[in-house]
């Protein structure tokens, strides 16, 4: 297993300065909110994605992937009423599989709560656009030979995909093997009704599951909090899961530099 920082938090650092302190902190890699990297992170050019990635490559790490997906530009949502607004967010959606691939990482985290958000008049109607919007993400996906990841969120930030078993229930209708769901650990602490470990045991073996961020449901890093993640890990190498591990907090402590610090230091001595 890799362990990836979720670069936002050590902004505002420049990427150069964020590359070299997750390197010397013990990361294996990076994992980018395209929102970071430029203004409309669309527009990067294939030069300035081949820059990033040998910036990224040159420290030693790994772009292992992409979260935040639809911060930037702005104004994208699946679910809204206006098919021009969801035409832009779809075809958003696989512009990033392309921006993925070139700046070598696997995977892609769709989290995006209020770009997914199902509006209380049609909710049905609205559940369709986004089915849409991820079989056509999944199709770039699987082109750019990456994985788009679909993740589950708490009730408190989405009324759409809140557990593993509802996205799975969407991959599986999607079908498509570039498509799947994976473990958020703070939004599975707020909304699951198993323990993440169990949570691992019931759906690492159905092959659905392409990536696990460690968190805690305080939103702080892990260790910061009363999730044990000891059973966690123990459970992800007892079933043979070698993907990446996301580090994602959201609340820093001391701030981001130092809650980097600590959720590596927590998490190597927890590794198997």
């Amino acid at each position: 297993m890799r362990i990836s920082l979720c670069n936002e938090v050590l902004n505002p650092l420049p990427l150069a300065e964020q590359c070299a302190l997750a390197a010397e902190l013990g990361y294996d890699g990076l994992e980018i909110a395209p929102f970071t990297l430029a203004e409309n992170p669309l527009e990067l050019s294939l030069t300035a994605r081949r820059a990033i990635r040998r910036l990224v490559e040159d420290a030693g790490l790994k772009v292992t992937g992409l979260h935040w997906l639809l911060v930037a530009p702005k104004g994208l949502s699946l679910t809204d009423p206006d098919a021009a607004v969801r035409k832009r967010t779809i075809a958003a959606m696989q512009q990033l599989c392309g921006l993925c691939h070139d700046l070598g990482g696997a995977y892609l985290v769709h989290g995006s709560p209020m770009q997914r958000r199902l509006p209380e008049d049609d909710p049905q109607r609205a559940r369709d656009w986004a089915m849409a919007g991820f079989a056509a993400a999944a199709e770039a996906a699987a082109a750019q030979g990456v994985v788009y990841c679909l993740e589950p969120l708490s009730r408190h930030e989405t009324n759409f995909i809140n557990t593993v078993a509802e996205a799975a229930d969407l991959v599986r209708q999607i079908n498509n093997p570039a498509f799947r769901t994976m473990i958020d650990c703070s939004a599975a602490g707020l909304t699951e009704m198993q323990d993440v470990p169990a949570l691992i045991e019931q759906w690492l073996p159905s092959g659905l599951i392409g990536h696990v961020q460690v968190n805690d449901p305080n939103r702080k890093g892990p260790g910061q909090g009363e999730m044990d993640f000891a059973p966690i890990l123990a459970a992800l190498a007892q079933h043979g899961y070698a993907g990446d591990l996301g580090v994602e907090p959201f609340i820093y402590e001391p701030d981001g530099p130092g809650a980097a610090r600590f959720a590596i230091q927590y998490l190597r001595k927890l590794l198997p």
